[in-house]
């Protein structure tokens, strides 16, 4: 979808030479290479750089038992890419995620991040995420932006289960191998530094640094190793995104709020409505829409110290401490509108499923002033999180005999995440002009197309306009700590085919919290709605101007000229001190972290234990391995939730606006427990049909554990609600796991001692799902001021506007209304009825589900000539998909993530050069919604690197990320129901490495 040109050579390439001056004080002629391999002081030649990464990779697969892919570092302190997550999506059937324009979170053969463990050097690692920060944080899903590449060896992706091997990923269980002093004896080191220059920054991007250093040694006759290792990152970027928000998937049949009207009712007919979709066609109304510029700043410090003794031969003991701290700035302005859904004209294509083509609204009662009629929004935010990782291990590995080893683990690890400013994790800070005539969107390009009309005689570019509106100050807060004890032995009987029996024990204590506050006030028709004029008291040099058609350049629908041309941005810390001090949104002190309303603990206990038999033997001629073994695992659950109270009245704040209010620190605490226990087999076998030639069979059974929202106790109102109906949530901590039976047998032909083939087919029979269980219910019993007698009187007397219903009220019932922070509010009265509440809480299913693919992989180097190719293809199916055709009544459940993914990777590594492009891609995938779906695009990506060797250790590179500059984009039941459009764009890097 288009990127932005900026000339970023001259920026990027002087950074590198100012990092080569200060780093490097001599600089020698560059030399012959040696093919990227090295002579050891036994005369064995290694092989490194990316042929040598291959190789090693191709090895472990090779040797494994079971479907284990891997990627190794090219070197000490070089893995072949800056961000785990980018390296693990070459690995077949590997996709990932991205936030920010990095790599986050990975999918396994069409299971997402939830469905995948992810361990660092075989320990269970905590994990924090604020997620969208307007919530209670929930996720297990690690985070791989928290950790750099510079001190990884390797990441193994076990794709078949095995006795030995944690639990928790139905998809996978992918470790993370730090480095060891003992992995290399000796003093080794690796030092680089690099300019990054990320094209997507709205402003003129500069280089920002990237250091890291990694040193290792052992000494004392290599009986005492040491590693350090360091980083440091900084990266400055944006993200800008146009995005959609909508009403439920409705049939043409109905006639209810949010609907277009149907034929022989008023706007029922063309011209306001073409091609209305029919009785049975389903379709949805946009609720609001935006474009967002969002400039970000990243900072990340990663650390690790270990230190390895060997007493004697038989013993080695590692100590080990890593930390990271990532720290993500987002600064956000954006302009939208909000639709009323009345007075529309509208065009739609043909069912079953109408996709929209265009929405626009007209409005009545606009002043020249701008105090009256619709309004034009205009918000930011500034969101500054941090997540911060520590682990602290101790493992000791005793050779008792020749025949008995003995392996103990220990390691306390936490991760953390909250807000770094005095704002919070996810704000929305309003601004507005009112006074618009009309409003809407055309759908038929990639990019929707918003288009607005001022009330004659309202400058568009006058600051003087702008009034302070409604705000939300929202705060996450997640913490994790794990605590793990391992004890694991090897033992080789004198058995004619028993070659080793391996046994363990693992006990796992995993203490959650995660909370979550709001300070919010509804003042979104004005804060201060008595200013003359319309023009607000904040000063105008607040504002400055930004154009929008050129931050979506090379997207189709970007050049159209009815599209918003730009709006008034402004500086988050200015706006929120002036409102706090004017208004009081937070107190007047400027500090806006919202206590905490809801507060979830959970803490779970997982005891196991494992026995498992390796088998090497003969069937007929060929030579054979059988490894078959049970783990048993017991978990054990306790959940508390503090959850808030809600006050007794309700009130009506806006035209389809309604609130529940808490009652200021009062809070309910509730506490339930939950217990589960499985026996988990596994088999897994492999045949050498020739000596090139393996046959792999294996079957197993795995779980995933429920993400922690779904664990919590505890109902949870929103506060705000609608005309039809508001929404709570509750959790369940006795969910049972996801349960998966797998299968999987491969071919794998190495046909070179550096290339391979190989095919695969998988299949995953899983259960107890959880699904999403609604019901409609009453709660606290709270009363709904829009749906009773007084509304009633009001609708008969003024229609069924509810600008006008709400005027009626508040001239006819002055004694129920009152108006909080300029906000008139109509309360509820015991003569309303009850609200209805969708109540939505977690529940195993009955739903079983079948996901089987295939997987095709090919590595070959072209003989010595130094050019060689990766490729690789997953086919992934299920049989459980989102019917588009089903309205928003029926609740379904489908499977999230599941989607083809592919690989294409030609590099060339001879003579001190290394050079590498890949393309990875995977097609479009739900997303999730049990009523309407979300679907994500098929996305493909270009990555290029480059490195030459200019010394014996001095290495200059090059790396390029997304260098077509390709966007991502969203939809719900059809392609013109977008979601979100977020451009691509280029991150490029360079620099020096010196390694010894």
């Amino acid at each position: 979808m288009g990127n932005k040109n900026n000339s970023f050579a001259v920026r990027l390439l002087s950074g590198v030479a100012l990092a080569a001056v200060a780093s490097i004080p001599g600089v020698a002629a560059a030399q012959d290479a040696s093919d990227g391999a090295s002579a050891t002081g036994e005369d064995v030649i290694v092989v490194r750089g990316i042929r040598g990464s291959l190789q090693q990779s191709m090895e472990i697969k090779r040797n494994a038992q079971g479907v284990v892919d891997a990627i190794s570092a090219e070197d000490i302190g070089k893995f072949p890419d800056t961000n785990l997550a980018e390296s693990l999506q070459r690995i077949t059937g590997v996709s990932i995620d991205r936030a920010n324009g990095e790599g986050s979170t990975v999918t396994v053969r069409g299971w997402g991040p939830e469905y995948n463990l992810v361990t660092l050097n075989g320990r269970q690692m905590p994990t924090t995420s604020l997620g969208d920060g307007a919530s209670a944080p929930s996720s297990r899903s690690f985070d791989f932006a928290n950790l750099a590449s510079e001190n990884i060896a390797g990441v193994d992706v076990y794709k078949t289960s095995r006795a030995s091997v944690p639990s928790g990923g139905i998809g996978s269980t992918i470790n993370i191998r730090t480095s060891r002093p003992f992995d290399n004896p000796g003093m080794r080191g690796a030092f680089s530094v690099k300019a990054v220059v990320d094209e997507s920054r709205n402003d003129d991007p500069t280089p920002t640094p990237e250091i890291s250093g990694l040193f290792s040694d052992t000494f004392a006759n290599d009986t005492v190793g040491i590693l350090i290792s360091g980083s440091y990152q900084k990266r400055e970027g944006s993200v800008n995104t146009a995005s959609v928000g909508w009403r439920e998937g409705f049939t043409g049949a109905e006639n209810a709020w949010g609907t277009i009207p149907n034929a022989g009712t008023p706007g029922g007919d063309p011209p306001n409505v073409i091609n209305h979709p029919g009785p049975t066609d389903v379709y949805s109304t946009p609720q609001n829409a935006s474009y967002s510029l969002t400039d970000i700043n990243r900072e990340r410090y990663n650390g690790q110290v270990v230190l390895q003794w060997r007493p004697i031969d038989s013993i080695t003991a590692t100590v080990d401490y890593t930390y990271s701290q990532n720290t993500v700035q987002a600064r956000e302005n954006d302009v939208g509108i909000w639709f009323n859904l009345a007075n529309s004209t509208s065009a739609w294509g043909d069912g079953p499923v109408s996709e929209p083509l265009s929405y626009s609204e007209v409005f009545g009662g606009a002043t020249g002033d701008g105090l009256a009629g619709k309004d034009l929004s205009h918000s930011g935010s500034l969101t500054e999180n941090r997540s911060t990782n520590n682990s602290t291990g101790f493992n000791l590995r005793w050779d008792a005999t020749d025949r008995l080893t003995l392996f103990a683990d220990y390691h306390n690890s936490s991760a953390e995440s909250g807000p770094n400013n005095p704002y919070g994790t996810s704000i929305s800070v309003g601004t507005a002009v009112f006074g618009l005539d009309s409003q809407g969107i055309d759908f038929t390009h990639d990019l929707p197309i918003l288009f607005f009309q001022y009330h004659p005689g309202l400058p568009l570019e006058d600051a003087s306009y702008r009034l302070a509106t409604g705000n939300a100050f929202r705060t996450a807060y997640q913490r994790d700590e794990i605590e793990e004890y391992q004890l694991h032995g090897s033992y080789a009987p004198d058995w004619s085919i028993v070659e080793s029996l391996d046994f363990g024990v693992d006990h796992i204590e995993n203490n959650v919290r995660s909370a979550f506050g709001v300070i919010q006030n509804d003042t979104w028709g004005g804060a201060n709605p008595n200013t003359a004029a319309g023009i607000a008291e904040m000063p105008d040099n607040f504002f400055h101007w930004v154009t929008i058609p050129d931050k979506f350049d090379g997207i189709s629908g970007a050049g159209d000229p009815r599209m918003i041309q730009g709006f008034y941005s402004w500086n988050f810390e200015q706006m929120v001190g002036f409102i706090d001090s004017h208004y009081n949104v937070c107190g007047g002190d400027g500090n806006c972290i919202a206590p905490f309303t809801t507060d979830r603990r959970i803490q779970e206990e997982t005891n196991a234990a494992y026995l498992q038999a390796h088998a090497k033997f003969e069937v007929g001629p060929l030579p054979a391995n059988l490894i078959a073994g049970v783990r048993y695992e017991k978990t054990e659950i306790s959940s508390s939730a503090l959850v808030p109270v809600p006050q007794h009245r309700t009130a009506w704040v806006a035209a389809n606006e309604f609130n529940v209010f808490n009652q200021p620190g009062v809070s309910s605490f509730t506490t339930l427990d939950g217990e589960y226990d499985y026996w988990l087999p596994s088999v897994d076998f492999d045949v050498d049909l020739r000596d090139d030639l393996k046959l792999r069979l294996s079957a197993s059974r795995s779980l995933t554990r429920p993400t922690y929202n779904n664990m919590q106790g505890g109902v949870t109102i929103d506060q705000l609600f609608r005309i039809g109906q508001g929404t709570a949530s509750a959790g369940n901590p006795g969910l049972l796991p996801n349960i998966s039976t797998n299968y999987d047998i491969s071919l794998e032909w190495y046909y070179a001692p550096d290339s391979y083939a190989a095919i695969g087919y998988f299949r995953k029979d899983v259960e107890n799902f959880i699904s999403t269980q609604q019901t409609h219910t009453t709660l606290f019993d709270l009363r709904h001021p829009g749906n009773g007698p007084r509304a009633q009187e009001a609708i008969a007397a003024v229609g069924n506007d509810p600008v006008a219903i709400r005027n009626y009220l508040i001239a006819n019932y002055p004694q129920d209304v009152e108006v909080v922070n300029g906000v008139t509010r109509i309360y509820s009265v015991d003569a309303d009825p009850l609200i209805d509440f969708l109540l939505t809480q977690p529940a195993n299913s009955d739903q079983k589900a079948t996901v089987d693919g295939w997987e095709f992989a090919l590595q070959h180097n072209f003989g010595d000539t130094g050019f060689g190719v990766v490729a690789n293809y997953t086919l992934v199916q299920g049989d459980l998909q989102f019917d588009n055709t089903q309205p928003h009544t029926v609740s379904q459940f489908a499977l999230t993530g599941l989607s083809d993914s592919a690989n294409l990777i030609g590099f060339y590594d001879k003579n001190g050069i290394q050079a590498r492009i890949a393309y990875n891609w995977r097609d479009e995938f739900y997303a999730g919604g049990a009523t309407d779906p979300n679907y994500v695009e098929a996305y493909g990506q270009v990555d290029l690197s480059a490195s030459y060797d200019v010394a014996e250790h001095l290495t200059l590179f090059l790396e390029g990320i997304n260098v077509t500059g390709e966007g991502r984009r969203g939809h719900r039941r059809s392609e013109n129901e977008v979601t979100f459009v977020t451009p691509g764009d280029a991150r490029w890097a360079g620099g020096l490495r010196y390694s010894f």
